[in-house]
């Protein structure tokens, strides 16, 4: 029976700067970093065989600390001759025991912000009006100017999800996705069948997987409602000082525990 995990990566640093990130390539913050750890514990009743992420680090950072929790390493696959022949084992095998192929692909990278990218949230809003970047950001087929729609990412996040990673689910492989807020949206909208004026606000907590089984021909969630209440603005941890232990505590707070059967209370005293 496969299982698909889809993660949003960590906070990262143009989070924290309240910029429009998009197809930029910016590492994850330290809070970013303990996200990652908390989903990889979340996973500790899965292990993976497979991995896709997109081509931006703040993914693959995020995939790699989860699979370093596995106890197992990823093999980035690549696409030309030479990098496919001068990777392979030195007796000529693929992968050994305990490592995983991971395949990259732009389809699953964030939205593409266009003239937004790179700007603060803010400074856009005094520029183009409150109401303008409100519609860019929330309508499911308003690009902002020179950038993406939410249905422009579904019309290249989809084709690549069903012909590339829904069978390897459906052959019975544990399949993880790494992935951003909005190829993470335009794959749950075809999942669950989501309408195109409710997909834009679905929230995807950082460093909370979304599992699916799959069961009866289908994919099914496991624990988990959706939740259709995005904030509007960005709300950075108050001087981004936040530890480890506080991170998997803040998390708690919001309804999961960081392992099956942990406590708030236990949480809480490891400091």
């Amino acid at each position: 029976m496969g299982h698909l995990i889809l993660v949003r990566h960590g906070e990262s640093r143009w989070n924290v700067d309240n910029k429009f990130t998009g197809w930029v390539d910016v590492p994850l913050t330290e809070i970013g970093i303990h996200e990652a750890l908390i989903a990889a514990e979340r996973l500790d009743d899965l292990t993976i065989d497979i991995a896709f992420t997109s081509k931006l680090v703040r993914a693959h950072e995020t995939l790699l600390l989860i699979l370093a929790h596995q106890k197992k390493t990823g093999i980035f696959l690549h696409t030309s001759k030479k990098q496919q022949s001068w990777s392979m084992h030195y007796q000529g095998k693929e992968f050994e025991e305990n490592e995983i192929p991971i395949y990259s692909s732009e389809k699953l990278n964030e939205r593409y912000y266009g003239k937004l990218q790179g700007m603060n949230k803010d400074a856009a809003r005094k520029k183009w009006g409150e109401e303008q970047v409100h519609i860019w950001r929330r309508s499911f087929d308003m690009p902002p100017p020179g950038g993406e729609s939410l249905k422009d990412v579904c019309n290249r996040a989809i084709p690549y999800f069903k012909k590339t990673i829904l069978p390897l689910v459906k052959a019975g492989k544990n399949v993880i996705i790494a992935a951003h807020g909005n190829s993470l949206r335009a794959l749950i909208k075809h999942i669950d069948n989501i309408t195109d004026e409710n997909i834009p606000n679905l929230e995807l907590e950082l460093g909370k997987p979304i599992i699916y089984r799959w069961h009866s021909k289908k994919l099914v969630k496991i624990n988990h409602a959706h939740n259709f209440n995005r904030p509007t603005q960005w709300e950075p941890t108050a001087k981004h000082k936040r530890t480890y232990s506080q991170a998997k505590v803040t998390n708690t707070k919001r309804g999961t525990s960081t392992k099956k059967g942990t406590s708030k209370k236990k949480v809480a005293k490891k400091k």
